[in-house]
């Protein structure tokens, strides 16, 4: 049987857009000028009656055209993500898998010497490693964009959740250390899920690191506006241009600073960031110049309950 190859799913899509326009927009300006032409020229309440008709229908199918026309563009851009998923996926996993197949070749064949073993065994349990860690990261990031992750909604003191954050950071960059400058208003709480909420700060600072010279300053700002709480990690590092913002957040998406300077990582970092920060049901913002990069995570502000005073009972007097 031949094999019979599709062309792409956005594709398809734009061609079914395109025959939906030819189907429903064609046809309808042509009722339209009927119905204006009974309008206008028709004398009897006949004329009248069947022109509103006409127009009415027409508008009914413009509306139907234009909703169909955002489902289909909703439908090719969800194509275009998965593709880029897909190949971005693909292209991460080539490097380690390519390397595990050429180490495994050059064990089974004994080309190796018994010293080159034991490094060559030694690369195959880290790129072994380096692979495992790529394939749990996307599970993680995929259960949490689906839903499936439970954020509970639980007290957490900001303060409390800036040092477990600077604590896990120091332990990932023991090979350069580097001191936080933290500004923390006291007293400030909000409701959410503390882990995820870590996790993203950790990831905010390691990016900061990273992506710093050899004079590195970091800080932590948390203060509270009105109903908001606003925790915002800054570095001064090289900045993020304008044409990279708005696509930094996107899964494998890595800056052309990152990858000339050939820093560390797989794109996953921000999109961990955007991801826990909207299933703790907040917003991140970013402000980025050469020198500066601000990351602010807006939470709501934990309502305390108002206590009412105790009533002391009163004693009846005869």
């Amino acid at each position: 049987m031949p094999f019979v190859r599709f062309p792409p799913a956005n594709l398809q899509l734009r061609r079914a857009q395109l025959v939906l326009m030819m189907a429903s927009l064609v046809p309808t300006i042509l009722m339209t000028g009927v119905g204006i032409v009974l309008l206008v020229v028709g004398s009897g309440s006949y004329s009248i009656v069947a022109g509103v008709l006409v127009l009415t229908f027409c508008t009914s199918i413009i509306t139907g055209y234009i909703l169909g026309s955002i489902f289909v563009n909703k439908g090719a851009t969800l194509a275009r993500v998965q593709n880029d998923f897909v190949s971005a996926v693909s292209h991460e996993l080539r490097t380690p898998v390519t390397s595990i197949r050429l180490l495994l070749e050059g064990l089974r064949d004994g080309r190796l010497l018994d010293e080159d073993r034991k490094e060559a065994m030694s690369l195959l349990a880290r790129e072994t490693e380096r692979l495992e860690q790529l394939v749990g990261k996307v599970l993680e990031l995929s259960r949490l964009e689906s839903g499936a992750h439970a954020y509970s909604r639980e007290r957490v003191e900001i303060g409390e959740l800036v040092e477990e954050a600077i604590a896990a950071f120091d332990a990932l960059t023991l090979s350069d250390p580097t001191k936080v400058t933290t500004t923390v208003e006291p007293g400030l709480s909000v409701t959410g899920d503390r882990a995820t909420l870590v996790r993203a700060l950790v990831n905010l600072l390691t990016n900061a690191w990273k992506y710093t010279g050899d004079n590195k300053q970091i800080a932590i700002d948390a203060r509270g506006f009105g109903r908001w709480v606003d925790i915002v990690v800054r570095d001064n590092g090289m900045g993020i241009p304008k044409d990279e913002q708005r696509s930094i957040y996107e899964q494998f998406n890595r800056g052309r600073a990152a990858v000339d300077g050939s820093k560390p990582g797989v794109g996953l970092g921000l999109a961990f960031v955007r991801t826990i920060v909207k299933g703790n049901r907040g917003k991140l913002d970013l402000a980025s110049r050469p020198g500066e990069t601000a990351f602010r995570i807006r939470l709501r502000r934990r309502r305390e309950p108002e206590t009412q005073p105790a009533q002391v009972p009163t004693r009846a007097t005869t």
